[in-house]
């Protein structure tokens, strides 16, 4: 990733639930984890989770979301809510919404996401597009 990353968020993944459906299969994955950046660092809270649809013979689409409470870089308590959609052939479109007006301008970018996997999980980083 060429542009400067807003937030770096390491995953640890948990036991997945699988639904093996006739014309897709579902997989539910539960996660926790860590997330760092210049202006924001905190912790993914309560149930968060990744949903996979895979129809048979496609591409998977991809859907977490999750709540991440820390502070700002300026010592604020705040939060940070992401939705993170897509696929590896269209890419990963965030959004994000934050109660810390020191990052409430995350809220109108136009962001990007990019997965690596990690021992365990999943390194996402999320950059303006």
């Amino acid at each position: 990733m060429d542009r400067e990353v807003l937030l770096e968020i390491r995953v640890q993944c948990l036991e997945p639930m699988i639904v093996k459906g006739q014309t897709r299969d579902i997989v539910m994955i539960p996660f926790t984890g860590e997330a760092t950046g210049p202006k924001f660092r905190g912790t993914i809270m309560g149930s968060a989770v990744d949903t996979q649809k895979i129809p048979k013979g496609g591409e998977p689409l991809l859907s977490a979301r999750y709540l991440i409470r820390g502070q700002d870089s300026e010592g604020n308590d705040c939060q940070v809510f992401v939705e993170n959609e897509g696929s590896a052939g269209s890419g990963f479109h965030p959004i994000i919404v934050t109660d810390s007006p020191l990052l409430g301008s995350w809220e109108t970018m136009k962001l990007s996401a990019e997965l690596e996997g990690i021992p365990g999980g999943v390194l996402v980083r999320i950059a303006e597009a």
